[in-house]
């Protein structure tokens, strides 16, 4: 018998918004991004074949949206082969439940993030204590109790393919989360970072709503592992992605993202890291 789905108790619409929100842009002829409040979703593959997936699931109360900016794209009553999860966080996965039951598809994420979307283990709590700006400050508010997706949630392949993705490989960027995963095609160089590397200062309200383009490393407030962090932003570099796909932000591409890039991870002590807070210097 199937396991009901759940969210944590806490889970709850959060209000916060950016000039962004709303509005898609289409990054390659196969890759359309679209922002819901101050985070993106990914809509991977074709519209001529109607073959595509979702990456991740948006903020709280966002799966109308999602169903609306999909069926835009692919027609009525379009539906994903499957939403894979570059990890658990309250804004990926905030709408996942209701995109499962009306689509009635697969979820898949990291191995080592399963405990955290099948309930057996709480993200650990946002630090407003961090360096960082209002955002930072408002953290507390955040969910960080586990969902629970039964067996509706899958292990990725250990092998680093993508069920429905064919030409991209999982790389497994931890730091943000232990079991965050980033999406790559080496042909034609095109990155899904997740939050391994975000392109606006999440930490700063101004920024978020504003979206004002710079490369950071992942937010601070529900970063806990920075050592961690900082050789998943160094394994993505050297990949040497012409075209990034951020978690929050406005995509990068070409010479702007080679050089920032490169910037963030020989300079990531100093650029990410932030001076104080509880999981600051927990790993270094």
């Amino acid at each position: 018998m199937e396991k009901d789905m759940d969210y944590g108790s806490d889970y709850k619409y959060i209000p916060t918004t950016s000039v962004g929100s709303g509005m898609g842009l289409q990054v390659l002829p196969d890759l359309f991004s679209h922002t819901l409040q101050i985070v993106n979703i990914c809509l991977v593959g074709d519209p001529e074949t109607k073959e595509f997936v979702l990456v991740d699931a948006g903020m709280p109360d966002s799966a109308e949206e999602i169903i609306s900016v999909t069926e835009e794209r692919f027609g009525e009553n379009a539906r994903p082969k499957a939403i894979i999860l570059t990890h658990g966080h309250f804004d990926h996965v905030g709408a996942v439940i209701e995109l499962v039951e009306h689509w009635e598809i697969p979820v898949y994420a990291h191995e080592l993030e399963l405990p955290f979307l099948t309930g057996k283990m709480n993200y650990p709590e946002p630090d407003p204590t961090v360096e960082g700006g209002m955002v930072a400050k408002m953290s507390p508010m955040f969910p960080n109790e586990s969902i629970d997706l039964g067996n509706h949630v899958e292990m990725l392949p250990s092998d680093g393919s993508i069920p429905h993705m064919p030409d991209f490989r999982w790389v497994h960027t931890p730091g943000h989360t232990t079991g965050h995963v980033s999406l790559f095609r080496e042909n034609d160089k095109t990155l899904i970072a997740g939050d391994a590397f975000i392109t606006v200062k999440q930490d700063s309200l101004y920024k978020v709503f504003t979206q004002d383009q710079e490369i950071n490393g992942p937010p601070r407030y529900l970063t806990t592992d920075w050592k961690a962090a900082k050789e998943s932003v160094v394994k993505l570099e050297a990949l040497e992605p012409k075209v990034a796909v951020t978690g929050h932000g406005l995509p990068m591409t070409g010479e702007e993202l080679s050089k920032n890039l490169k910037k963030l991870a020989m300079d990531f002590d100093d650029l990410a890291i932030p001076d104080y807070g509880k999981y600051v210097h927990k790993n270094n």
